[in-house]
């Protein structure tokens, strides 16, 4: 998942000492559409509308007062931020030690250039400590209870399995000790290649010059760089009116700590974090109920796959489910009484229900975290809390031109709100400041959902490439194939799931590929590498895929596809979000 600003490492720098380098050279929906923002989680991709809450309700109150005395600091030791400095310490500057700012910093270190990241809490953000790492490893865990407990599956293959259990504490353990080798591996591989590990909370002071330090009024130290990139990532957005304690309501952050495992717990939200929370809770034992403000459970996704990941995914299990209505308040269950959720219709605002739950878990996606930044100093201003940036990931002003030498790339930006998009626009970047000019095609960034079986997509929906061919005057071409009718997943007794193909029968352009299916997260990348590297249908339907393999279920589906002869027309060029 995403870069964070607070992180943290053992390695501290000192006031009087910069170290040196060996090198020369970042649902459902609860607010009113009016506005857009992106709200995604590692593998979250999806739009959803803001309305009257300000996304400054993402940063809780900490984060407020830790701004503010930022901001303090920043006045106190900026004496000329007009003037970019004449020489500098590093050739490059990252502020946040997450998946991205990790990404870049490898990137800089194989092209020669002398860096320096910034963290001020944990290294690996929340991708590795609070997202995408202790997620999957609670995921793994359901879907081991999942097939233990299903009797029709463990009989079709021939197993006799005594009643299955698990102890919560060892389950925790298990995210949490994964969590930490990862950050460990992530710590120990920038050290490695003599990347500098600045410890403190990051922030512009004026061209080319970030200050680091303490969350205090000091001045902390300043160092210069010809080049700096924000990868600052994102937190938990928590919408107005609800009362987050940590304990019986709670975020996707609390939830990873699996410090309980409630009877009955509501999920606000129903796109990739809640569906996800949900994979693991009701294999554990947990009923669900979701609230989802749209008319539809799991908005994000094609219609098509998401109607059939509800019937799997949803209906047979103990789930529930509120759609069209906001939770408007919910307050912690204290003194003995459960947690309350106030329901209101979403189009008339008129009251509707009040649910009585355990627990909630709020999953109304991530905000960006970007406060404190300084970058009023260098005349930039923030959209809806996202730190604005063109196609090539340069920090723009507030007259919308490029601020030299500034970059800011995964969920502080707001383009694609997923790790591995951080990373990939991390790189970009450092391609870009050593010479090559690269600009990043978004549409081929695929995304998943690890829930069991899994979700995958890459590039449009079909909706969205209806409404392009509309606006742009092309045809549409939609073909499926089914698990059903491959071998692996026969002989695995997981035949439940389609892969689909959205594509222009005129020039063979892939416009989107979407998998619900065993192993879908793994399967999606030859989809998703066929648009990056503008390969058409006519050309990858001669690759071959070993059998029996789930991969065929992808080289039937591009076989099956019809694309007119002698057509010549080029893929269109990569489109950067």
């Amino acid at each position: 998942m995403q870069s964070s600003l607070t992180l943290s490492l053992s390695q501290s720098a000192t006031a009087s000492t910069i170290p040196k380098s060996n090198y020369t050279l970042n649902h459902a929906l609860r607010f009113p559409p009016s506005k857009h923002i992106n709200l995604r989680f590692c593998g979250l991709r999806r739009e959803a509308l803001l309305g009257s809450y300000s996304l400054s309700r993402s940063h809780s109150l900490q984060n407020k007062t830790l701004s503010k005395k930022i901001n303090n600091a920043i006045s106190a030791s900026l004496s000329a931020n007009g003037s970019a400095p004449k020489s500098f310490d590093y050739d490059l500057i990252i502020i946040g030690a997450g998946v991205g700012g990790h990404g870049a910093a490898l990137h800089a270190v194989e092209k020669g250039l002398k860096t320096a990241i910034i963290e001020g809490d944990v290294v690996g953000g929340t991708c590795v400590n609070r997202g995408c790492v202790p997620s999957k490893a609670l995921l793994a865990v359901s879907g081991r209870m999942r097939e233990l407990q299903s009797d029709h599956h463990m009989k079709a293959l021939g197993l006799q399995i005594a009643a299955a259990g698990y102890d919560r504490q060892g389950v925790a353990d298990h995210a949490n000790n994964l969590a930490m080798k990862i950050r460990n591996n992530l710590t120990n591989s920038m050290k490695a290649l003599g990347v500098d590990i600045l410890t403190g909370f990051g922030s512009i002071l004026g061209p080319q010059t970030v200050r680091y330090g303490k969350l205090d009024d000091s001045p902390g130290n300043t160092v210069t760089a010809k080049d700096i990139i924000v990868a600052t990532g994102s937190v938990p957005f928590v919408p107005k009116g609800i009362e987050v304690d940590g304990k019986t309501v709670i975020t996707s952050d609390h939830a990873l700590k699996l410090e309980s495992v409630p009877d009955w717990i509501a999920i606000v939200g129903s796109g990739y974090i809640g569906l996800e929370f949900s994979d693991v809770y009701t294999a554990l034992g947990s009923e669900v109920t979701f609230i989802e403000a749209l008319d539809q459970l799991m908005p994000g996704f094609d219609p098509e796959i998401g109607k059939l990941a509800q019937r799997v995914l949803i209906n047979p299990r103990k789930i529930d489910y509120h759609t069209g209505v906001f939770a408007t308040k919910i307050t912690p269950a204290e003194n003995g009484k459960p947690v309350t959720i106030e329901l209101i219709d979403a189009k008339t605002k008129e009251p509707k229900d009040t649910l009585e739950v355990d627990a909630a878990l709020i999953a109304t996606g991530r905000a960006p975290f970007t406060k404190g930044l300084g970058l009023d100093n260098v005349q930039v201003a923030l959209k809806n809390g996202f730190v604005p940036v063109d196609e090539r990931m340069q920090v723009l002003n507030f007259e919308g031109n490029p601020v030299p030498h500034l970059y800011c790339i995964g969920d502080s930006n707001g383009k694609m709100m997923l790790a591995h998009a951080a990373s990939a626009q991390g790189i970009s970047v450092v391609e870009q400041i050593t010479g090559r000019d690269h600009v990043l095609n978004h549409l081929s960034i695929p995304a998943a959902c690890f829930t069991h079986p899994e979700i995958s997509m890459v590039g449009l929906t079909e909706p969205q490439a209806r409404e392009k061919a509309e606006k742009e005057g092309f045809e549409v071409s939609v073909t499926k194939t089914s698990f059903k009718a491959n071998t692996k997943a026969l002989a695995e007794n997981e035949g439940e799931g389609i892969a689909k193909l959205i594509y222009r029968p005129d020039n063979g352009e892939i416009l989107g590929v979407h998998i619900f299916g065993l192993h879908a997260a793994d399967l999606i990348h030859e989809a998703s590498n066929a648009i990056a590297l503008g390969t058409r249908i006519q050309d990858i339907k001669f690759a071959v895929h070993a059998h029996p393999t789930l991969s065929e279920v992808l080289d039937e589906l591009f076989k099956s596809a019809k694309v007119k002869a002698h057509v010549p027309g080029p893929v269109s060029e990569p489109v950067a979000v």
